[in-house]
């Protein structure tokens, strides 16, 4: 056997590495050692497994990133800077991209998954392997992982001694906090807007196991909290394969966001480029308590598209907009959408006109059948009309004049505290991205990530409600759009029939 040393610096670590456990995640800082973990925890795996009547260990593995260059640059640079193809066998560099180490009684094939092509995806819907590893799992849905979980234990075959180990481990960065990780590691409460049976999916079976790091360094604040510096952590885990000035020189220049999610290992969002509204105060613009539904007031509906639909429900009340809600879906077409729509405002919403807009892309028809979504909105008893106008600046002003005004001494637009991704789109994830060049340069449009979806939606709701520049010349913008009368029902498109009792309050 080729000589291998690797000694595992911190309880942590050790106790993933010891944990047997079908599913196995690890967060931490970066720098923390838990990608090469990873590889070698698949290398050990492979040791323990019990030899074939050929006295022949076989094993079969697959390591998961999300896109090709992050694949090649990261994670198949780690693989190769412990398993080097001098000493362990040629790596293959064609897609897939193959590893095969044969030493003694050894047989191990490791295969190299990026997720950002089609055709890799199905490759992963058909492979049959021992176990994965997902690399970064912050940058990988659930959807993954459950795909993953249903293609380990399956070389080799039970006919020729089955698996003595199988499962999922995984490492990652400290993800957002409606990231799956936090919700199945129990750190975060499941989002309201997850539907019942997707909540289960959600819940963290008795064989999984998340683990979690030291953060590199701590918080040295003042009396009213803020932060002054970061220091030394001496319970920092692999501290001793780094510079003793590691951690302090790469929190140099960074954004505290920057530092809290890869130093600190809080869970959070990178904001590196330049906020879309820098006017935004969360002491001023977001409600200390939830803000309830005023009924008898138009509640206006701003709804983007796609394949991650997003919508917003807003009242105007004595000038000032009160943001109640807000729903995100991931991977969700519009007619499942346009049913949780209905749920909200046949239950929150019954005692209230609804006023409908959305994306004026919606009017184009998609590309695997004849419907655009706006008619699928009708079809589920949705009436809604295009808002006004998809110009960005426009769309951007009509969500920037209510939070530049006052009234009363009081901001002209005010957010349920629920609202928790249109609240962090505010505070900087809803950004211009940094260019890639010398200098303080950001791209003239926002960015398209995980914030911008519901962003879009709160635009299209300001622009269609008559905040900004082109509604100021336009009488008749809500003309046409859908208001659905106290006694009307909005899904039948007729009076709505009176209850009794318990039901009279649906």
């Amino acid at each position: 056997m080729t000589n291998f040393k690797y000694k595992p610096d911190g309880k942590i670590i050790k106790d993933f590495m010891k944990d047997n456990s079908f599913f196995r995640g690890i967060r931490g800082p970066v720098g923390s050692g838990k990608s090469v973990a990873c590889c070698v925890e698949i290398f050990r795996r492979a040791l323990a497994q019990e030899p074939n009547a050929d006295g022949i260990r076989r094993s079969r593995w697959a390591i998961i990133r999300n896109t090709n260059p992050q694949l090649r640059t990261t994670t198949i640079k780690t693989w190769l800077d412990w398993f080097p193809e001098h000493v362990w066998g040629k790596f293959n560099w064609s897609v897939p991209y193959t590893h095969k180490i044969q030493t003694h009684d050894l047989d191990i094939e490791v295969i190299f998954l990026a997720l950002d092509r089609p055709e890799d995806v199905k490759k992963l819907l058909s492979l049959e392997v021992t176990g994965v590893w997902v690399n970064e799992a912050r940058e990988v849905s659930k959807s993954i992982i459950d795909a993953a979980s249903m293609r380990v234990g399956r070389f080799p075959s039970m006919k020729d001694g089955g698996c003595t180990w199988t499962g999922l481990i995984c490492d990652t960065n400290a993800p957002e906090e409606d990231h799956w990780w936090p919700i199945m590691s129990g750190e975060v409460p499941v989002p309201d807007h997850i539907a019942k049976e997707e909540a289960k999916m959600l819940v963290k079976p008795n064989n999984w196991q998340f683990f979690t790091q030291p953060s590199g360094m701590v918080e040295k604040k003042d009396n009213e909290g803020n932060v002054l510096e970061y220091i030394k952590n001496s319970k920092a885990e692999n501290i001793t394969n780094m510079r003793e000035d590691y951690y302090p020189n790469i929190v140099q220049g960074k954004t505290k966001s920057w530092i809290d999610v890869y130093v600190m290992n809080k869970l959070g969002s990178i904001q590196d480029g330049k906020p879309i509204y820098p006017m935004f105060a969360p002491d001023v613009h977001v409600a200390k308590e939830e803000i309830p539904v005023a009924a008898s007031i138009p509640v206006y509906i701003g709804i983007d598209f796609g394949l991650t639909p997003a919508c917003v429900f807003g009242q105007k009340i004595r000038g000032r907009w009160l943001i109640l809600q807000e729903i995100v879906a991931f991977d969700m077409g519009i007619v499942k959408f346009s049913e949780i729509l209905r749920q909200e405002l046949a239950t929150r919403y019954s005692m209230c006109e609804a006023i409908i807009f959305g994306d004026p892309a919606g009017d184009f028809r998609a590309q695997t059948d004849e419907s655009t979504p706006f008619q699928i909105l009708r079809g589920a008893g949705l009436l809604a009309r295009p808002a006004p106008s998809n110009d960005v600046s426009l769309r951007l002003e009509s969500v920037q004049s209510p939070l530049n005004r006052m009234i009363e001494g009081q901001s002209g637009l005010l957010i349920d505290p629920r609202c928790r991704n249109i609240i962090k789109g505010f505070e900087g994830g809803y950004q211009y991205r940094r260019l890639q060049v010398s200098g303080e340069r950001f791209d003239d449009k926002p960015e398209k990530n995980h914030y911008s979806h519901i962003h879009d939606a709160l635009q299209y709701l300001m622009l269609g409600a008559g905040e900004g520049r082109q509604v100021m010349h336009n009488t008749n913008i809500t003309k046409g759009a859908f208001q659905a009368k106290r006694e009307y029902d909005v899904f039948t498109r007729q009076p709505r029939k009176r209850r009794q009792g318990l039901w009279a309050r649906m």
